[in-house]
C-alpha cells in the first residue's frame, strides 16, 4: 500500500534532487535545499533526520520503483517457465525506458544524478547505490547464466555492464540522435517512441549476450 505523500517532506526530496543533480551532493547544504524548498533546517530533522538519510532518500525515491518493476517482470516471466535472452533483457530495460512517457518522471534527471554520484569524493553515496543495485545485478545475471550455460560469470557480467551502458546512453543522449541521425530518418520521432525504442535496444542487447564467448572461435559468418 502507498503511502500518502507529505507535501514538505516532496518538496524538500525535489530540492535535494534538482542540487544535487546540477551542483554535485558534496556541494549542496542543507542551508541551500532548504532554501530552494522554501522550509527550514528543523524541516529535514524532522523528516528525515540528517543529510545522510536524506541523500539515501533521494536515491530510493527514483531507483526503487524501476527496480522494482523489474523484478515483477522477471518473477512473472520465470513463473511461466525458462525466460528467453530478450525476455529477461526487456524486462530489466524496459521499466526506465517506459518511465520516459510518464511526465513526472524525467529519466535524464534520473541519469544526471547518478553521474554526479559516481563522481562525487567519498565513497558514501556509491555505498547507498550498491546496495541499491546489487540484489537487481544479481537476479540478472543469474536469470542470464541458466539460459547461457556456456558462457561464463566473467562474460555474463562484462555483457550485464555493457547493456546498462546501452540503455544509459539510449535514455540520456537525444541530442546526439538529434544532430547525427542519418540523413532523412526521423529519429526524433522515432526517439519519442519508446516501444520502438524498447525493441531496438532489446534487440541489441539480445544480440551482445548471444554472441560467442570472447576468444572463442566466431561462428559461420561471423567476422572475427
Amino acid at each position: 500500500m502507498n503511502l500518502p505523500s507529505n507535501p514538505t517532506k516532496d518538496v524538500l526530496l525535489d530540492a535535494a534532487e534538482r542540487l544535487f543533480a546540477a551542483h554535485g551532493i558534496a556541494r549542496s547544504s542543507l542551508r541551500a535545499i532548504t532554501q530552494e524548498a522554501g522550509t527550514n533546517l528543523a524541516s529535514v530533522n524532522y523528516h528525515f533526520g540528517s543529510k545522510d538519510a536524506l541523500i539515501r532518500a533521494v536515491f530510493a525515491r527514483r531507483i526503487r520503483p524501476i527496480n522494482g518493476e523489474r523484478l515483477r517482470r522477471l518473477d512473472a516471466l520465470e513463473a511461466e517457465g525458462t525466460p528467453s535472452v530478450s525476455q529477461i533483457a526487456r524486462a530489466f530495460v524496459a521499466p526506465i525506458l517506459r518511465m520516459m512517457r510518464d511526465p513526472d518522471h524525467t529519466p535524464q534527471a534520473i541519469a544526471q544524478l547518478m553521474s554526479r554520484a559516481f563522481s562525487e569524493p567519498g565513497d558514501e553515496v556509491r555505498t547507498i547505490l550498491v546496495a541499491e543495485f546489487r540484489p537487481i545485478l544479481e537476479r540478472f545475471t543469474a536469470a542470464f547464466a541458466r539460459v547461457l550455460p556456456h558462457l561464463s560469470a566473467e562474460e555474463i557480467f562484462w555483457r550485464f555492464h555493457f547493456m546498462v551502458g546501452s540503455m544509459v546512453h539510449t535514455v540520456t543522449a537525444g541530442l546526439l540522435r538529434k544532430h547525427f541521425g542519418p540523413p532523412g530518418n526521423p529519429v526524433e520521432v522515432e526517439a519519442l517512441d519508446t516501444d520502438i525504442l524498447e525493441q531496438r535496444l532489446v534487440a541489441f542487447v539480445t544480440a551482445g549476450f548471444s554472441t560467442a564467448a570472447c576468444g572463442d572461435p566466431p561462428e559461420a559468418g561471423e567476422h572475427p
